[in-house]
């Protein structure tokens, strides 16, 4: 495979080589050379067209009289995976831009530390207060039920073989069951909290070099 991929890259090569060297050398005769691309346009030079290495070429007189048809430089496997290749390096290229247009945004969003750490402690407060309203809710659930824990005892001591009011029973299931959904609100808050963090701390990673290299390079002219 790779020695496969070495012997297309060296064809290739070749093929861009002798093309530089003949479209100058042409170009100096005054010849046309005209194609259709993959993506459906006319394509035209005064030399050898890169783009279409894959088809046909014509290669016209400046009166516009056909010279000859240049036969496409690659096979149609060759061809196939050019064209891949191109594929994914225009993907990557893409990646790369919005890669900067990311980072372009954030530095102007965030021009200094103190800026990011501000709109960090926005974010978090929210949660904060919404974390700290549940943990009150909890101790006061907590207190409840060791009331109603309280007033079961006491009743025993008082009457071991007397059966448990319902009402207490009940009050005491319903506090149970509070508790259980009080403390899936408490771990939903805290998982925010953490992403909220985590987050910031991912930005600010990335910040710090962005921050760096922007003061490297000095103030804008």
């Amino acid at each position: 495979m790779r020695c496969a991929r070495n012997v297309l890259k060296v064809r290739v090569g070749l093929v861009v080589a002798a093309a530089l060297l003949g479209g100058a050398a042409l170009a100096q005769t005054g010849s046309i050379f005209t194609c259709t691309d993959a993506q459906g346009r006319k394509l035209t030079s005064d030399r050898l067209i890169m783009a279409c290495l894959d088809r046909e070429q014509r290669e016209l007189s400046p009166s516009g009289v056909v010279r000859r048809v240049i036969a496409p430089s690659l096979s149609n496997e060759e061809r196939l995976r050019a064209q891949e290749r191109a594929r994914t390096e225009a993907q990557a290229r893409d990646r790369a831009t919005d890669e900067r247009r990311q980072q372009q945004a954030l530095l102007m969003r965030y021009a200094d530390p103190a800026t990011h750490q501000r709109e960090r402690t926005q974010a978090l407060r929210p949660v904060q207060a919404m974390l700290a309203a549940a943990e009150r809710r909890q101790q006061e659930l907590g207190r409840q039920q060791q009331a109603v824990a309280d007033e079961l005892a006491h009743l025993q001591r008082a009457d071991p073989a007397a059966a448990a009011p319902a009402r207490l029973l009940q009050r005491k299931a319903d506090i149970e069951q509070q508790m259980v959904s009080q403390e899936g609100l408490v771990r939903g808050h805290q998982r925010e909290l953490e992403r909220i963090e985590e987050r910031f701390n991912a930005e600010l990673q990335l910040l710090q070099r962005l921050w760096a290299e922007r003061d490297a390079q000095g103030p804008a002219r």
